[in-house]
């Protein structure tokens, strides 16, 4: 009798013994299945993330590219928006405007009628400016040619301006230009010398023409081989002084 109780007790305390086994390694499993959990929580968070950013990313896309034809809109509408080398594209009227505006505040006003100053002979005469010239021409009376040391010359008379005396003056001759005056068929060969010419804040070695200039006014004719590039002409100016203002106009010895 003691015998099978001893047997039952052990026999239950087996059972007791595993149960309390099993308890224990349940209870050590579970940690790692709250941290398996909190792993799978975090990762299930972290692709909630991604597909709202992936979704606000499209989003953006989308506003980008309908944004993009109306900034191609308005780079064509406005003339002055940068182009993809960043420079600024300017109306075309507008900008001739602005660079002829530019010209003629680099080039000399002049007038149809100017004071200027030949050397040789070192005076002031008056001068017509004529635009529609070619080269520049000088009134020369008793023109004779000759040569020097085997070089070509010629000889001529200008008349003083203030006193009208002759005034003789030896240039070298360059050339000869054909020149055909109005209503003439046939051109005349006129022998062309260098000069210097100061005219306003103009100071140049031009060439002129020798001809006979006493049917004219002025004995100087400035033509575009002085005025190209260099000046503009307003008829409604009036002539300035040239010896009065510019100390380089004075005779050279």
């Amino acid at each position: 009798m003691r015998i099978a109780h001893l047997y039952n007790f052990t026999k239950i305390s087996g059972h007791c013994l595993i149960i309390l086994l099993a308890c224990f390694m349940l209870s050590a499993c579970n940690p790692q299945t709250d941290q398996l959990s909190e792993r799978e929580a975090r990762v299930n968070a972290r692709e909630s993330e991604l597909v709202t950013l992936f979704a606000e990313l499209v989003e953006l896309k989308k506003s980008l590219e309908k944004d993009q034809p109306d900034k191609h809109s308005v780079g064509e509408n406005n003339p002055r928006a940068p182009n993809a080398d960043g420079c600024v594209c300017e109306n075309t009227e507008a900008s001739s405007v602005l660079k002829d505006a530019g010209k003629i505040d680099a080039k000399t006003v002049l007038g149809g009628i100017e004071m200027v100053h030949l050397d040789p002979p070192g005076l002031e005469f008056s001068a017509r400016i004529d635009t529609g010239a070619q080269t520049s021409s000088l009134n020369a009376l008793d023109i004779v040619e000759f040569e020097r040391d085997g070089k070509p010359f010629v000889k001529f008379n200008l008349i003083h301006p203030q006193t009208g005396e002759k005034i003789e003056l030896t240039r070298r001759l360059r050339r000869y230009a054909r020149v055909k005056e109005l209503g003439n068929r046939e051109s005349q060969r006129r022998p062309v010398v260098r000069m210097r010419v100061i005219l306003a804040d103009i100071d140049e070695q031009i060439n002129f023409t020798l001809e006979n200039r006493s049917r004219f006014k002025h004995q100087v004719l400035i033509g575009r081989n002085l005025l190209q590039d260099l000046a503009i002409v307003d008829v409604s100016k009036k002539p300035d002084s040239v010896t009065a203002d510019n100390p380089a106009a004075a005779p050279t010895k």
